[in-house]
């Protein structure tokens, strides 16, 4: 059995990476960070689709750095939970959502395992969610773990 598990740092990935650890304990797990371009940001962006940021080679290494770092931290939160975890980091070429499906279908996985934000209401129909996208464009099992409740 190998399992992706999506992880962009939030406390709702940390979440699922605990969840999948308690009932997956000792599965070949892949923890996946995926991150966005500069440069496709910013065509986006010229496409009216969100706020335009220079995309530049320097700022992607720098950024690819980082979320590879964030890749491995997942990863070694995943060892600690039981998981036989490596990280994997990948540019997203279209959206995130689809880069995770992508992904899945290219190491086969058996299960797909990702937080939620906990959008609702008129909020997550307009945005939509990846855990929603993921959910919906891929024939393989998903588990979308929320993060534990809040005293706040």
């Amino acid at each position: 059995m190998t399992i992706l598990i999506a992880y962009d740092g939030s406390d709702d990935a940390k979440a699922a990476i605990a969840f999948a650890g308690q009932i997956l304990r000792g599965e070949s797990a892949v923890v996946l960070t995926v991150w966005e371009r500069l440069a496709t940001t910013s065509a986006r962006a010229s496409a009216g689709l969100m706020m335009t940021i220079d995309g530049d080679t320097a700022g992607d290494e720098a950024i690819g750095e980082a979320m590879r770092k964030l890749a491995r931290h997942g990863a070694d939160l995943a060892r600690e939970a039981g998981l036989d975890a490596v990280p994997r980091c990948e540019a997203d070429s279209v959206a995130v959502w689809a880069t995770i499906v992508d992904v899945a279908d290219e190491i086969d996985a058996t299960l797909i395992v990702t937080g939620t934000r906990g959008l609702g209401g008129v909020r997550s129909l307009l945005l939509g969610s990846t855990s929603d996208r993921v959910l919906h464009h891929t024939h393989r099992p998903v588990l979308v773990v929320p993060a534990p409740r809040t005293n706040a």
